[in-house]
């Protein structure tokens, strides 16, 4: 890699899901190597609390939305080219886990809810975003998975396993699709990562971080800088060849 200090200068970076975990980590690393960043989420209190301690000044904005509701992403997605001129990374990262509980005790409107934003709000931020790539005939787009994407799991989480496979498939032909036009676009599948939605799912399991850590071969959860090291790479010129991989940040759980 080239010098993170100058990796993404000039570069745009928009990411959802940015208030707090995976997204805020991604969005640290990217105003430190250069880039203008806005970032996206629900939640307005959580999107000030990242902005402060990133005090990236006029290149970072913050900009609360609904990622499931098409008006709020258009939104999103206007205010970033207003503010910075264009879109050439895009961490489409917003997501739920959802509740833990067996298919048949899952209440439909639970499944709906996960469904609107993890699947809905994904083809919602490409439906929007792609456009503006097209026309510079460039950009990177990094969707996120998990490894409840690739393969069935343990934890009873039906809806968002169905989520996840979704994306992956969205991933596949949407990378097809943008090919023609020079936009990259990929998903990374984390395992079990050391974030505020893995506490949800260890108390919705009834198990300890050790209990999940410990069918990791590499013995731990990912942090989120193992993830977002992923996502810089799918992001950067070093894989101007890569599209439509799902890359796995899993500490061997596939292998």
């Amino acid at each position: 890699m080239t010098d993170e200090s100058q990796e993404f200068a000039g570069k745009v970076v928009l990411i959802t899901g940015g208030a707090a975990g995976l997204g805020a980590d991604a969005a640290r690393a990217f105003v430190k190597r250069g880039a203008k960043v806005a970032i996206v989420d629900i939640a307005q209190e959580g999107l000030d609390k990242t902005a402060a301690e990133i005090g990236a000044g006029d290149n970072l904005i913050t900009i609360q939305a609904d990622v499931s509701n098409a008006d709020d992403v258009k939104r999103y997605v206007d205010t970033t080219v207003e503010a910075f001129g264009t879109i050439d990374v895009f961490y489409n990262n917003a997501g739920i886990e959802g509740k833990v509980a067996p298919l048949v005790d899952q209440k439909v409107e639970d499944f709906d809810r996960v469904i609107a934003i993890n699947v809905r709000g994904s083809w919602l931020g490409l439906h929007y975003v792609l456009p503006i790539m097209y026309a510079q005939k460039s950009g990177s787009v990094i969707n996120t998975s998990s490894i409840g994407g690739l393969v069935g799991g343990p934890l009873p989480v039906s809806p968002y396993a169905t989520s996840k496979f979704a994306i992956t498939g969205l991933t596949r032909i949407a990378a097809i699709e943008s090919a023609p036009y020079q936009v990259r676009i990929n998903s990374v599948h984390p395992s079990p990562a050391n974030t505020a939605m893995m506490r949800s799912l260890e108390g919705g399991a009834g198990a300890s971080q050790d209990q999940i850590a410990s069918a990791i071969p590499l013995g731990r959860y990912a942090e989120p800088s193992d993830v977002t090291n992923a996502v810089l790479f799918l992001a950067s010129d070093d894989s101007a060849f890569i599209t439509g991989m799902q890359l796995r940040v899993d500490g061997g759980m596939l292998a």
